[in-house]
């Protein structure tokens, strides 16, 4: 038995889908396992900022198209990429365990603190929802849009002459480069994106011949979580035009869902969380709904 493997070809994607592989060799011995590499069109535009040339669907439609055709077998990415609306015809199935949710600093010089920075530091991120965060805890910060893979992205420090850029920590720490880390942000001040850290295995609908092989490797807290925190997503409609945070920590049957929304200029910013007992994907996603209709009451006041 064959499966082939869809993924982009980023460094970071590469690492990814290996180690999924990896898992799944692991889990299912009998079965080859082929990567192939899918150029996508967020891939190809480099020097535009997400916001100007679409939608999160930026990264994954070319995959998809593979899929559905049937020119591989299951596709790999990043959840936090992936549109809240799966696309007809594909699912997702068993989520692995998740990575380190935080956003870090890569840094010239490591500091302990946010109020560390140089009054005034520029910091590169393309990412509204780290922008307006990071204003909204530092005002002074020159925040400058840059765009690119990890090593791109940290070789504009020098480059551009940044203080420090903004990158999630899962993808540095995945990427063997966590060495370089200057400054772990907490979740109280920068929330992370909507299932940032988690991966997405995607298949064909009713495929379950490959459903069944991904089951070995199913992390159901991390399902959970990102289960509440895509429902959020979904129930504001979000886009990457908007600035939009989700963290859903999961202890002892609790779920404690923490969110933000904002309006596109981040002159409005909306934080709010909710507790409650979960113990299934289904109330996890009717307490990410419940928040969504809370906060988007609020911003809209």
């Amino acid at each position: 038995m064959k499966v082939v493997v869809g993924t982009r070809g980023s460094k970071l994607a590469l690492t990814q889908s290996k180690w999924v592989v990896s898992q799944l060799e692991a889990c299912n011995p009998e079965v080859e396992f082929e990567i192939k590499i899918i150029k996508t069109k967020g891939d190809l535009i480099q020097n535009v900022p997400l916001d100007k040339i679409g939608d999160k669907g930026l990264f994954v439609k070319e995959i998809e198209q593979q899929l559905l055709d049937g020119e591989i077998d299951l596709a790999i990415h990043s959840m936090k990429d992936m549109p809240s609306e799966v696309c007809k015809g594909l699912q997702f199935t068993y989520t692995p365990v998740r990575e380190d949710i935080r956003d870090v600093l890569i840094l010239k010089q490591p500091i302990n603190d946010l109020s560390e920075l140089p009054h005034g530091a520029r910091i590169g991120t393309g990412s509204k929802r780290r922008k307006y965060q990071l204003l909204e805890a530092r005002p002074d910060l020159q925040i400058e849009p840059i765009r690119g893979n990890i090593d791109t992205r940290i070789s504009k420090i020098e480059t551009e002459n940044l203080d420090g850029i903004v990158l999630a920590a899962a993808g540095v720490r995945r990427i063997g480069r966590e060495d370089e880390i200057g400054y772990y942000l907490p979740v109280d001040v920068v929330l992370p994106a909507p299932a940032q850290g988690a991966l997405a295995i995607e298949i064909r609908e009713n495929d379950e011949r490959i459903y069944n092989l991904i089951r070995p490797i199913e992390d159901m807290k991390s399902q959970i979580q990102i289960e509440a925190e895509r429902a959020f997503l979904a129930g504001v409609e979000g886009s990457c035009h908007l600035p939009i945070g989700a963290y859903a920590n999961l202890e002892a049957g609790r779920l404690h869902l923490t969110a933000l929304l904002g309006d596109e200029e981040g002159t409005k910013l909306v934080k709010q969380a909710l507790t409650s007992e979960c113990n299934s994907i289904e109330v996890a996603r009717q307490i990410g709904y419940k928040l969504a209709d809370s906060v988007m009451e609020e911003l809209n006041r």
